[in-house]
């Protein structure tokens, strides 16, 4: 929310309030000097972006951003402040496979972990994208900076999802490569006919390192991209901030980022234009307006997949109970805009 103070010195006062119905003047005092006080509202969101919103290797990244940044720029020429987090999941298996192959054939250079390349993932990417951004609101003669912040997000190292990883990356690995990986502690797993595959953990998100700059570029009505891929995971050793071999999920992030900003609401972009409950059955239902009773309630029916949709509906819900007013939405980037408008997506509320 933003607030603007204008101050003229002068013979009396008159402060105006902003109500649901408009401006209206509520008092006045002819000694003391004038103010005017006025108070301009935005709704501040954060965006989150699936990997369909930002293509799979470079000439498509660059394709899908300019795509994208036509609906963040739509965003902005309503009024929004806003927050934009992403996926990163082909981006960061394309670095890691590229950093591991080029250590093999160059002995004097190392492998990169995983830290590593999710912070050039977050450069790769918010380059596209915030240059898509600028170009954009430019040509609609809208001048408004637009950042990429390098954003750790700290883990706990006693995190269950550490003894149980998930998400699988990089390239196919032979035998005899995956056991050279199991040799420096990392996780490989066999998909049949394929060969071997390094399989890493999506601990929770416990806090945003960066999150004041994030704040104060907000508050300064200016458009951040930030936690993409979920952030670096780091651990915590006193002032030191180690890299953590994980991944975070991208859409636990954008909840925590819009609780630690204040947000209004929540924005998740995927390829579906609503959720649905019962998929693939014959009573399967798209989900309209649902609360956060149903929400939850679905949620523990095991409607929706575990790596999938469920983030996404346990980031939303864990953001609106936080605070009164609330509200979050799922649907795609191409229906964004009649959902804003109460014609689609799927919104969780309180």
């Amino acid at each position: 929310m933003e607030f603007v103070k204008i101050k003229i010195t002068g013979y009396g006062s008159v402060w105006l309030e902003r109500t649901a119905g408009g401006r209206e003047v509520a008092g006045s005092n002819p000694v003391t000097p004038m103010v005017f006080e006025v108070q301009h509202m935005k709704k501040r969101v954060v965006v989150a972006l699936g990997h369909r919103a930002l293509g799979t290797n470079l000439p498509k990244q660059m394709e899908a951003t300019r795509k994208t940044s036509k609906v963040i720029a739509d965003l902005i020429e309503d009024g929004y402040q806003v927050a934009i987090t992403h996926s990163n999941a082909p981006q960061v298996g394309m670095i890691h496979t590229a950093m591991n192959e080029f250590g093999k054939v160059h002995e004097d250079y190392t492998a990169a972990p995983m830290s590593v390349c999710s912070a050039m993932s977050q450069g790769y990417i918010g380059y596209d994208l915030q240059n898509a951004i600028r170009e954009e609101l430019l040509n609609r003669g809208i001048y408004r900076t637009v950042s990429t912040i390098l954003t750790q997000v700290i883990v706990d190292p006693y995190d269950e999802a550490f003894y149980t990883p998930t998400k699988i990356l990089g390239r196919y690995m032979n035998a005899e490569e995956a056991n050279l990986e199991r040799k420096k502690g990392n996780y490989v797993v066999e998909e049949t006919g394929k060969g071997y595959r390094r399989i890493v953990s999506a601990p929770n998100p416990v806090s945003i390192v960066e999150i004041d700059a994030v704040r104060t570029l907000l508050d300064a009505d200016q458009i951040v991209i930030a936690c993409g891929g979920g952030g670096i995971p780091v651990l915590r050793q006193d002032n030191h901030l180690k890299g953590a071999s994980a991944v975070i999920e991208k859409d636990l992030i954008a909840g925590k980022m819009a609780e630690d900003v204040n947000a209004d609401e929540l924005i998740i972009l995927t390829s579906v234009e609503k959720v649905k409950i019962n998929l693939g059955r014959p009573d399967e239902e798209a989900l309209g307006d649902i609360t956060i009773a149903e929400a939850k309630r679905y949620m523990e029916e095991g409607h929706f997949g575990e790596y999938n949709m469920l983030p996404k509906l346990s980031a939303s819900v864990e953001f609106i109970e936080k605070r009164k007013g609330r509200r979050a939405v799922i649907t795609s980037f191409e229906c964004l805009k009649d959902a804003l408008k109460g014609k689609n997506g799927t919104w969780i509320k309180e």
